[in-house]
């Protein structure tokens, strides 16, 4: 018998290595799944917008909102989504909002205004949560890997939000616009199911620690508010651009469809740098130099394109892409690096999300009536000139080795 216990007590610890490896695989796999579902439900429609309209019959204001819709439900929702997580745990919110996307993503193939709205109302409102929780979750569950795992989770909803964009009309040719947009349901069923064995295995425990970790006041938070305001210009640069890159190309003299060609390099090119951003910067005790070339990119970008040659309208992409790319990873960073428990990076997360999607919904229409005002893009440009600007100065006190207290 005493020979035997030894190799019983063996067992046991075997087993217990095993659950555990097997809890952090499903964490991991989580990550991935949820990432890969944040974005692509929203960025299959803009190609579809012009069958949509046709097949509906709703007109260009209604199909903008479809757009406009989900920032709005960002905006809403992310502050509360902390207190969910604290309530119920983060997992068992991830999966209740992976049930939202994939009702709201199957809701969008009925083919009348209502269901169409409704579905993404409710896809808005599950990405919400996602956008809110995954920092804090990757903080919990991969301390020592923060950098490398949030540009897994930030390269996973980038390239699928991409491969939605290019698949949406050939799918579309075959399916229709609503068999397009549903296909993607069957994705964010693989994170629901991913996510499941999480929602038993969650431990009341780790609800009570949260909460006694809980102690910053963000929104009383100088810091906070640097980083917010950061988050949300990095929002309104991206999905201004991505509205009206294409036209304002068009009125430097290139071509309509190598305009949209440039939108897509733009946005290809900020795919790698947000894996490469975070891992540098998780090994980095201080980030600033990183917001300074971020500033610097998007100040060279926004220059090439209101002065330089238009040649070089590619290069002036680029370099917006690589800014956005690196400025996104950043403020990801910064829910984790400057906050003590994974519950105060999702309530940084929720706090700075909810105000930057508001901003990114105003700034494309903001960037419209200055251009309707003045009918030239110089003056929206100069504002996004300016907005670069602050985006560096909110960096440079975000970037600082310190923690929100």
């Amino acid at each position: 018998m005493r020979l035997q216990q030894p190799e019983l007590l063996q067992q046991e610890e075997s087993k217990v290595k095993m659950i555990a490896s097997a809890e952090v695989l499903l964490v991991f796999l989580a990550i991935i799944s949820v990432g890969a579902n944040l974005r692509a439900p929203l960025t299959s429609v803009g190609p579809l917008v012009g069958n949509i309209r046709a097949s509906l019959g709703i007109s260009s204001f209604a199909a903008g909102f479809l757009t406009t819709l989900p920032l709005l439900a960002f905006a809403a929702v992310s502050p509360f989504a902390p207190k969910l997580s604290r309530r119920f745990g983060m997992q068992t919110v991830l999966f209740g909002a992976s049930v939202l996307i994939t009702a709201g993503v199957f809701l969008r193939m009925v083919s009348h205004v209502g269901p169409l709205f409704a579905g993404t109302l409710l896809i808005g409102l599950g990405i919400a949560f996602g956008n809110v929780l995954i920092p804090g979750l990757i903080k919990s569950s991969f301390p020592h890997h923060i950098g490398l795992m949030t540009g897994i989770y930030a390269v996973s909803m980038n390239v699928c939000a991409a491969i939605a964009s290019g698949l949406s009309v050939p799918v579309a040719g075959r399916l229709g616009w609503n068999g397009s947009l549903g296909y993607w349901g069957f994705i964010s069923l693989v994170a629901i199911l991913v996510l499941l064995p999480q929602v038993k295995l969650r431990r009341s425990v780790s609800a009570g620690r949260a909460a006694v970790q809980k102690g910053a006041n963000m929104w009383k938070s100088k810091l906070a508010w640097c980083i917010t305001v950061f988050m949300g210009l990095q929002s309104l640069i991206f999905y201004t651009t991505v509205a009206w890159l294409p036209e304002i190309m068009t009125e430097r003299g290139i071509t309509v469809s190598a305009a949209g060609w440039m939108l897509s390099i733009m946005q290809f090119a900020l795919i790698p740098f947000t894996f490469i951003i975070p891992i540098i910067a998780g090994k980095m005790k201080s980030q600033i130099p990183l917001v300074i070339l971020t500033g610097a990119l998007f100040i060279g970008g926004t220059l090439g394109i209101l002065f330089g040659s238009t040649s070089l309208m590619v290069v002036w992409a680029i370099l917006i892409g690589i800014g956005g790319g690196t400025a996104f990873s950043l403020a990801m960073m910064f829910f984790s690096l400057r906050t003590r428990s994974s519950q105060e990076a999702s309530e940084l997360s929720g706090m700075a999300q909810s105000f930057g999607y508001l901003l990114a919904a105003a700034g494309p229409a903001l960037f419209g009536v200055l251009h309707d005002a003045t009918n030239s893009w110089t003056l929206p440009l100069l504002l996004l000139l300016g907005v670069s600007v602050a985006i560096l100065l909110a960096g440079l006190v975000s970037g600082r080795n310190v923690q929100i207290r």
